[in-house]
C-alpha cells in the first residue's frame, strides 16, 4: 500500500522509505515508493521537482497500477536498478514545494472571495507565472460590463484577501469515510482538493490580484503569491 505522505506534511522535505513496484511506462523505467514524497501534476498543481536516491524524477500518476511512480526526469539519464523491498531516500526541492503551496492555498482564498461575490467556480490554475481563477455568474451583475465597475469588483475581492491573512486563518485537510479529502481555510471556505497548502493563511506573502477579465459570461480573476517565513 503506498501512502501519500505528501498530503500529511507540505514542509517535508525528505523521508526514507522502500520501493513497492518497478515497472516501465511508455518505454522509461519507474519505481513506487511507500512513503510517496512527491505531489504528481494535477488538480491545477504543477508536479514537485523531486529525487530518489542521487536520481532526479518526476512523479506521474500510473493508470494500470495506480501508484504514483517516480520516472527519469531526463530521457536517457542513468537510472538504478531499483528492486522491490529496496530501502531508499526520497526528497524534493522544498522551496519549489512551498513556491507551489502558496499558489494552490492562494488559489482557494481567491475562491472564497469570488463565492462572496455570489459566483461559481468554472476552472483554475495554479501554475506559476499563470495562476488563475476562473467563475461564472448566476444572476448578472452590472458592473462586470465596464472597467470601472470590474475595478470596483477587483477592489472588493483584493479587501476580502488582506482581511483572511491577516486573520491568519487555519488551513487544514480531513478525509471522510469514502476518501474525499476536502481542505479548509478556517470557517471561510472549504473545498474537495488533493493538492499541498501552508499551514495558515498567515504564511501568504506578496498576494496580488492584478487583473480581472470578463468576456463570454466568465469571469477570470488573476493571481501570484508567495511563501514567506514568520
Amino acid at each position: 500500500m503506498q501512502v501519500r505522505t505528501y498530503l500529511d506534511d507540505t514542509y517535508a522535505e525528505q523521508v526514507d522509505t522502500r520501493v513497492i513496484a518497478v515497472g516501465r511506462r511508455e518505454g522509461r523505467p519507474w519505481a513506487a515508493v511507500e512513503h510517496c514524497l512527491f505531489h504528481p501534476q494535477g488538480g491545477g498543481q504543477p508536479a514537485d521537482r523531486g529525487w530518489l536516491e542521487e536520481v532526479e524524477v518526476v512523479p506521474v500518476r500510473d493508470e494500470q497500477s495506480g501508484l504514483i511512480v517516480a520516472v527519469p526526469a531526463a530521457e536517457g539519464a542513468g537510472w538504478p536498478v531499483f528492486a522491490e523491498g529496496q530501502s531508499v531516500r526520497a526528497r524534493i526541492d522544498l522551496g519549489m514545494r512551498m513556491a507551489h503551496a502558496a499558489l494552490h492555498t492562494a488559489g482557494h482564498l481567491v475562491e472564497a472571495a469570488g463565492r462572496a461575490q455570489g459566483w461559481e467556480l468554472a476552472g483554475n490554475n495554479h501554475f506559476p507565472g499563470q495562476a488563475r481563477i476562473e467563475f461564472t455568474a448566476p444572476r448578472p451583475d452590472p458592473r462586470l460590463a465596464e472597467p470601472e465597475g470590474r475595478e470596483e469588483v477587483l477592489a472588493e475581492l483584493r479587501k476580502a484577501v488582506v482581511a483572511a491573512i491577516a486573520e491568519d486563518l487555519p488551513v487544514t485537510a480531513a478525509v471522510d469515510e469514502q476518501g474525499l479529502r476536502t481542505v479548509s481555510l478556517g470557517a471561510l471556505h472549504s473545498a474537495p482538493c488533493g493538492g499541498t497548502h501552508v499551514r495558515g493563511l498567515g504564511d501568504l506573502h506578496d498576494v496580488v490580484l492584478p487583473s480581472l477579465k470578463f468576456k463570454r459570461g466568465r469571469i477570470r480573476v488573476s493571481y501570484s503569491a508567495a511563501h514567506g517565513e514568520r
